[in-house]
C-alpha cells in the first residue's frame, strides 16, 4: 500500500511537473542547442559523507553496479526522442572526476538536503569538444547523513534520528560550463520526492524488542546487503520480475521525468490560422478585390441534381393552305 500511495504521488506529480520548463534556460533554447548529449560514467565521491566502517569495501561495489546500470540511463534518454544522439564516454570514472571536480557544497534548498556539484569550465568545454558533443550530463554518487524518520515493516514502531545515505544527483552542463539542468530540481511548483539511492543503516527493532529496551540501536548494513538491495528486480503490474533495477531505474525515470519535453506541445501553443471552409465577413464594394479582365469567366455548371425543364406535351399546329372541300352541316339551316 505504501509502495502504491508513492507511485501515485510520483505519477502525479510528473504529470504536473510536465507543463513546467524544468531547465535553468529556456527550453526552446536547450532544443536548438543540445542535439549531441554526452553522458559521463556515473561517479563516486570517496571523500563526500560515507561514514560507513567498511568504506573501503563498499565504494568499489557501487562503481561496479553504477557501470553495470549506465547504459540502461542512455537508452531512457534516447527514449525522450529529444536528442538526435546520447553517447555514454569510454573514460575511466574516478580519473574523470578528479579532473573535472572544482567543489562539493552541501545544501538545503526548499527543505531538501543533497550535495551540489561544481566543475571545472575549461576542463568541462575539453571534453565536450575532444567527445564532439553539445552537452554533458554528469551524475554523482555521494554520501550524507541527514535526519530521517524510518519505520518497522509491521508499522508499529518508528525511529526518527539521523541516518548516513548514498544519494544522485545529476546536472547538464553546456560547453561554457553553464549549468543547463539539475537534479533535484526546484523550478517546478510541485517538488518531487528526493529518494535516497540506498540507507546505508537502518534502526534495528528486533534487538530492542527482544531486549524489552526502551532505546534502539542503528547500525549499519553489511555490503552484500546493501549490493543486494540496488540489484533489486522491478515488478511489474501483475507482480512479475522484469530486468530493470528497481532502485536505480526509479531514479533514472525521476530525472527523465524532468529532462524530456515536447516539441508538439510547443507549436500548439503557437496561433493558429483559421479553418478553411469558415464563411468570410461580407467585403464592401470598395474593398472587394475584382478579378482581372482578361481572365475568362468560369463556365457556370448547372447543379447536379437540378430538375430538367419540363416538355411541352401539345403538338403546335402547323398554318394550312385554304380548302375547297366541302364540310356537310350538322344541323338545320331552315
Amino acid at each position: 500500500m505504501k509502495r502504491l500511495v508513492i507511485s501515485m504521488l510520483f505519477v502525479a506529480g510528473t504529470m504536473l511537473g510536465c507543463a513546467q520548463n524544468h531547465f535553468n534556460v529556456p527550453v526552446e533554447n536547450f532544443a536548438e542547442k543540445v542535439k549531441v548529449l554526452g553522458v559521463a560514467p556515473i561517479f563516486v565521491d570517496a571523500d563526500s559523507d560515507i561514514i560507513h566502517p567498511q568504506k573501503d569495501s563498499l565504494v568499489p561495489v557501487i562503481a561496479d553496479l553504477n557501470r553495470k546500470y549506465e547504459p540502461l540511463l542512455v537508452r531512457k534518454l534516447q527514449s525522450t526522442g529529444n536528442f538526435y544522439a546520447v553517447t555514454l564516454l569510454a573514460d575511466e570514472p574516478r580519473q574523470l572526476f578528479s579532473v573535472l571536480k572544482a567543489r562539493r557544497e552541501k545544501r538545503n534548498d526548499a527543505n531538501v538536503e543533497y550535495n551540489k556539484y561544481f566543475w571545472k569550465n575549461d576542463e568541462i568545454a575539453a571534453c565536450i569538444k575532444r567527445n564532439r558533443l553539445d552537452a554533458l550530463m554528469l551524475v554523482t554518487v555521494s554520501g550524507l547523513t541527514k535526519k530521517s524518520k524510518i519505520s518497522s515493516s509491521n508499522l508499529l514502531m518508528s525511529l526518527e534520528t539521523n541516518y548516513n545515505f548514498l544519494m544522485m544527483s545529476a546536472q547538464i552542463v553546456g560547453p561554457d560550463g553553464t549549468v543547463l539542468w539539475e537534479y533535484p530540481n526546484f523550478r517546478g511548483q510541485i517538488l518531487l520526492p528526493y529518494y535516497p539511492l540506498v540507507n546505508l543503516q537502518y534502526p534495528d527493532f528486533s534487538e530492542s524488542e527482544a531486549n524489552q529496551s526502551h532505546t534502539t540501536e542503528v547500525r549499519f548494513k553489511s555490503v552484500d546487503g546493501i549490493r543486494r538491495t540496488l540489484e533489486l528486480k522491478k515488478k511489474d503490474l501483475l507482480f512479475r520480475e522484469t530486468a530493470e533495477p528497481e532502485i536505480y531505474g526509479r531514479l533514472f525515470d525521476e530525472m527523465i521525468s524532468l529532462i524530456g519535453y515536447s516539441v508538439d506541445k510547443k507549436a500548439k501553443d503557437k496561433p493558429q490560422p483559421q479553418v478553411t471552409g469558415a464563411v468570410p465577413p461580407p467585403m464592401s464594394r470598395s474593398t472587394a478585390v475584382q478579378p482581372p479582365a482578361s481572365a475568362p469567366a468560369p463556365p457556370v455548371e448547372a447543379p447536379v441534381n437540378a430538375p430538367l425543364p419540363k416538355r411541352s406535351l401539345e403538338v403546335p399546329v402547323a398554318p394550312t393552305s385554304p380548302s375547297n372541300e366541302i364540310v356537310p352541316a350538322t344541323t338545320s339551316t331552315l
